[in-house]
């Protein structure tokens, strides 16, 4: 009788392990469910917030206050390809390494001058071969500037506007004025702005000290100077001043090159 109640007790209390052993395997499986589901709701939950900061974010930078106020527009440098001359762009070796002198007459002005073939070697060429062809007699001076900071008339434009020639342009830089510094008598080639190698026929002769900042591309070839005449230039065509009261613009005095030799 006592075993059979000792082997009763037993199995009851097997039982109960067992319940015991089912309720906590439940719990540990309700636990996990409960934790993968929330897992994937996390991860549903982020990849929304998510989406909806980079939509935040794309419009408040393309339509929104965030928009970015348009840059302003620069001309590029020349390529690697563009860094070369264009047209029938004489050798460097024609300038001879020497100084050349002669005479630039601007209507009844006759100015002395002096080109560094030394200094600048490929614009002096180019200046020396243009006159051996008869190109610059008969241009014009189609624009003068008298500022606080410059005084300057630039020449040599075939069609009067001062617009470039796309068939005949060379570089480099040369000989540019220190610290944008271009000192009286100064006479350098004029070329569009960040292109070295933009520079063409047309050159300026500077009456008052200038002081002309570099660009991208640096400053402005430096092919000689005046060397007589510039008072004259002052007096015969600068004092007529620009067009409109204007401090760039064209001269009111309407002026061309008459003449233009050199040896």
């Amino acid at each position: 009788m006592a075993s059979s109640k000792k082997h009763s007790r037993e199995q009851k209390e097997a039982r109960g392990r067992l319940r015991q052993y089912s309720a906590r395997n439940l719990v540990h499986e309700n636990t996990r469910a409960r934790r993968k589901r929330d897992n994937l709701l996390s991860v549903g939950i982020g990849l929304v917030v998510l989406a909806l900061v980079a939509t935040a974010q794309i419009f408040y930078f393309t339509a929104g206050p965030g928009t970015p106020a348009p840059a302003p527009s620069f001309t590029p440098e020349p390529t690697a390809a563009a860094q070369e001359n264009v047209g029938d762009v004489p050798n460097e070796s024609v300038s001879e390494d020497r100084v050349w002198t002669g005479e630039l007459t601007l209507n009844d002005v006759a100015l002395g001058i002096e080109l560094d073939g030394a200094a600048a070697p490929q614009a002096v060429a180019s200046i020396v071969d243009s006159i051996a062809n008869d190109y610059y007699v008969g241009t014009t001076c189609h624009r003068m500037v008298k500022t606080d900071n410059a005084g300057l008339i630039q020449c040599g434009s075939l069609d009067g506007t001062g617009a470039s020639d796309p068939d005949y342009a060379y570089g480099p830089v040369e000989n540019a004025g220190v610290g944008g510094l271009y000192p009286a008598g100064t006479i350098a080639m004029a070329r569009t702005g960040n292109n070295a190698f933009s520079n063409g026929r047309q050159f300026f002769i500077v009456f008052d000290d200038a002081i002309i900042p570099d660009d991208t591309a640096g400053g402005y070839s430096i092919v000689g100077q005046v060397v007589s005449g510039l008072d004259a230039l002052q007096s015969e065509i600068v004092a007529g001043g620009i067009v409109d009261d204007a401090q760039d613009g064209a001269p009111v005095t309407a002026t061309s090159i008459t003449g233009f030799t050199i040896q």
